[in-house]
């Protein structure tokens, strides 16, 4: 609860580390941003796409008229952030990670103490991995970890304002409506990012109606399409907590 003199929490579960599938895209923009923030890199720099890193066959959001990522294709790091955001494209968040390096991704999520929470993996098959990652263990993070990377984007803490706004706006335009968002008003401003992956179901945001505000972090092991009308359920709920507490 943002709103709360100090913010409160509450949670199920919250130190449990589970698959975050797309989830920890946000945690890949955070240091792509920081090294923008930090002079090494621009938004308008260009990338070269390669294989093996050009994954997506179709796209997590169909009426998003930008085409798939394709061999050679030479784009912005700004158009790849907006797309690993906002339409959840594997072949951008794999692009980035190359760009930004794992190592310095994790740096900084060790910055925050958020160990366990280390991105190890790209979105590709293990056989098309880097030196040194193929047989690395899977990518994780807690609801904990996804919950305080959240709070410090709301109190611009996430590395310094600009960054952290930066990625709240990203996170803003989000094209993925179908989870916890369905539980929200109209009128209620949702920053998030969703993930789903065979038995996972995910999405982590800031709620934010004019007077409520909040960090929601809800992982659930179950399929999508099982998971939609518990999330769309708990988020109306939560929602009408925070309105009557």
């Amino acid at each position: 609860d943002l709103t709360a003199t100090p913010p409160r929490f509450g949670g199920v579960r919250p130190h449990n580390f589970i698959y975050p599938a797309s989830v920890y895209k946000m945690y890949v923009a955070a240091e792509v941003l920081h090294q923008i923030s930090d002079g090494r890199r621009r938004l308008s720099d260009t990338v070269v796409v390669r294989s093996p890193n050009v994954v997506d066959t179709a796209k997590e959001i169909l009426s998003d008229p930008r085409p798939l990522l394709r061999d050679n294709n030479i784009v912005t790091v700004n158009y790849l952030l907006d797309l690993m955001i906002t339409r959840s494209d594997n072949s951008a968040a794999n692009c980035l990670i190359d760009l930004v390096r794992r190592e310095n991704i994790n740096d900084l999520m060790h910055r925050y103490g958020w160990h366990g929470s280390e991105v190890t993996r790209k979105f590709l098959k293990r056989k098309f991995e880097d030196p040194g990652y193929a047989t690395i263990r899977g990518t994780e993070t807690c609801a904990m970890h996804a919950a305080d990377f959240l709070y410090r984007i709301q109190t611009n803490t996430l590395v310094n304002p600009w960054v952290s706004q930066q990625v709240k706006a990203l996170l803003g335009r989000q094209l993925d409506k179908s989870k916890l968002a369905q539980g929200l008003p109209d009128s209620t401003m949702y920053y998030h990012k969703t993930g789903w992956y065979s038995t996972w179901t995910h999405d982590v945001g800031i709620v934010d109606d004019g007077t409520e505000r909040y960090v929601i972090a809800c992982f659930l092991p179950l399929p999508e399409q099982r998971a939609i009308a518990t999330m769309k359920e708990l988020s109306a709920s939560i929602y009408d907590l925070m309105k009557r507490k």
